[in-house]
């Protein structure tokens, strides 16, 4: 995918009001400068949520939840980073520029779309056709209990029998021969001869985020035949390890998802809708991946893993809990419910209703149980040394956490099973007095001025142009220098930055959690005190760093004695020093 230029991104929010995109999806009450609500991606009583137009950006005080008018479209109406400008593209009456080989790609992808749409209208008229072989698919799913509604919801069709049915019917000409196979419709034997990959299989489309087939799933109808599902296999447009079957019909169902079931089977799915529960998703034949978690957690707060409660279904458990723990910042959840043996959703909602599959779902086992139980299955916790191995199973587990409060609490109950982590209980005084060290009550801490000058340059990132290059404080040996050397670089740049654009830049990258909290502080004083304090921020910097340079000669001249350069620097600095 080609990338957006800066300029693009600068511009398309500079024309983008923050305030109306929000406020039409959620009421905001406008507060002093800014707005406020109550949070649409938590939970919450009172408003935490807050959109500053001055800034661009929105801020959660309660979950956390950050970001620009881009970012707030593909939170709350689930779009990818390129249908979020896309869209505010179009309400800001801009072009979003397409590179040459982007135009040529996307030329590519609407081609093998419309193969794809294509076959699923020729799967969905055989379903419905009267030719022998569609009334076998129809009375094989109203056997299952999926009535017309369902099967139309989920576009679900039928591949007739023989070798080159979908070929006879769509692949007219070399070339849309080409498409269909690279949509991975067709297979090729090892004489080189191409058939039809599907044949006599129900079909399940499986559709992107905007709703469009990007690839199928076929079950066998003969009980003897093999394999039971037979997937579309990995294309341009199709990636199972990103996908997650059934999450279009999902967002259709639902204005506000409170929590997403993940199952194993095209079937599954089908008949959770079937029941009323219009909240399962299936991953596509492969375990749980990480960008599986992040799709789940981007749609919904709660996730619940379904799996077998056999060994397989234990080790596809864990393989998920893997893939979930880096994600898992507070306000998200994640349980885990095993089921019978024998049994799968789709028998269960079938026998005991959408009640008796929520009331399992409310028995699900939650991740923190999941994860300890997991590690201390062969550990003898009555033992010091069954403690000390599950703390080194767990440490590098709970590494994997956010911080946060989840992040502490799983901390302290492995120190609860443990020990391990415990603060020392012994007494005050087995502490040497020459090694505590307490600030006189009250004290004030010290303030960085690093700190300091990054958030005044978040509140109004306009304020770096004042500067005159060359900067001497890129030299000081503090922390946050490199990052502040670098915000000063980033808004020359791109002189008409806002604060939502600056943080943006900064999205994927460490620093970027730290800048969005510096960036919602509320600054005292007047903005236009700002620039004073500002500069006098700087100016402390260049001093710090011209006392930095002295020491550092000073010292070499006591070890090893200065050059004539060396000399004349340390002339020229202590003059300045003088100066100011």
């Amino acid at each position: 995918m080609a990338r957006l230029s800066d300029a693009f991104i600068d511009d398309l929010l500079a024309r983008t009001d923050i305030v109306e995109v929000i406020n039409a999806r959620v009421p905001l009450k406008r507060q002093g400068k800014e707005y406020s609500a109550r949070c649409p991606f938590h939970d919450e009583r009172s408003p935490s949520f807050t959109v500053s137009p001055t800034k661009q950006f929105y801020h959660c005080f309660g979950c956390g939840a950050h970001g620009t008018a881009i970012s707030f479209l593909m939170n709350y109406d689930r779009l990818e980073f390129l249908d979020a400008v896309d869209e505010l593209a179009k309400r800001a009456g801009i072009e979003v520029p397409r590179e040459t080989q982007q135009r040529n790609e996307n030329s590519d992808a609407k081609e093998l779309f419309g193969a794809l749409e294509a076959a699923a209208h020729f799967f969905r008229k055989h379903l419905a056709g009267s030719a022998p072989q569609g009334a076998k698919a129809r009375a094989y799913l109203d056997g299952r209990g999926v009535d017309k509604a369902i099967r139309e919801q989920f576009a679900i069709g039928y591949a007739p029998d023989g070798f080159s049915a979908l070929r006879d019917a769509l692949g007219t000409d070399a070339r849309r021969m080409n498409l269909l196979e690279r949509a991975g419709l067709f297979s090729k034997n090892d004489r080189g001869n191409v058939y039809d990959k599907f044949r006599d299989r129900v079909m399940f489309p499986i559709h992107d985020r905007r709703g469009r087939p990007i690839a199928f799933g076929g079950r066998v109808l003969d009980a003897d035949a093999s394999p039971k599902y037979l997937n579309s296999p990995e294309t341009a447009l199709f990636h199972k390890g990103r996908e997650l079957y059934g999450l279009w019909q999902v967002r259709q169902a639902n204005s506000r998802i409170e929590r997403l079931i993940v199952v194993e089977g095209y079937m599954d799915v089908v008949a959770l809708f079937q029941h009323g529960v219009t909240t399962a998703v299936a991953t596509l034949g492969t375990a749980t991946t990480p960008d599986h978690a992040e799709l789940l957690f981007r749609n919904a707060p709660d996730v619940y893993f379904c799996f077998d409660g056999d060994n397989a279904g234990r080790k596809a458990a864990t393989r998920a809990m893997e893939s979930v723990l880096p994600r898992m910042r507070d306000g998200r959840q994640a349980f885990f419910l095993f089921l019978p043996e024998g049994e799968d959703p789709d028998t269960l909602v079938r026998s005991e209703g959408s009640g008796g599959f929520d009331a399992r779902l409310r028995e699900a086992t939650p991740l923190s149980q999941f994860l300890f139980d997991s590690l201390a299955a062969d550990v003898n916790l009555s033992t010091l040394d069954g403690k000390a191995r599950l703390a080194e199973r767990a440490r590098p587990m709970l590494a994997q956490i956010p911080d946060g409060a989840f992040a502490d609490l799983m901390r302290q109950r492995l120190t609860e099973l443990t020990g391990v982590g415990a603060r020392s209980a012994a007494p005050a005084t087995h502490v040497p007095a020459q090694r505590v060290h307490r600030p006189h009550a009250g004290a004030t801490p010290k303030r960085s001025l690093v700190r300091s000058a990054i958030t005044l340059l978040l509140q109004k990132p306009a304020l770096a142009l004042q500067l005159q290059p060359p900067y001497r404080f890129v030299a000081l040996r503090q922390p946050g220098v490199e990052l502040l050397t670098e915000l000063i670089a980033v808004v020359n740049a791109r002189p008409d930055i806002s604060t939502g654009a600056l943080l943006e830049h900064f999205a994927e990258r460490e620093e970027g959690e730290a800048l969005q909290k510096l960036a919602s502080l509320t600054v005292p004083g007047e903005e236009a005190d700002w620039h004073e304090e500002f500069i006098g921020a700087m100016a402390q910097l260049d001093r710090q760093t011209l006392q930095q340079r002295v020491a550092e000669l000073q010292g070499k001249q006591r070890e090893s004695g200065l050059d004539d350069a060396d000399k004349a620097e340390l002339r020229e600095l202590l003059q300045a020093q003088r100066a100011g």
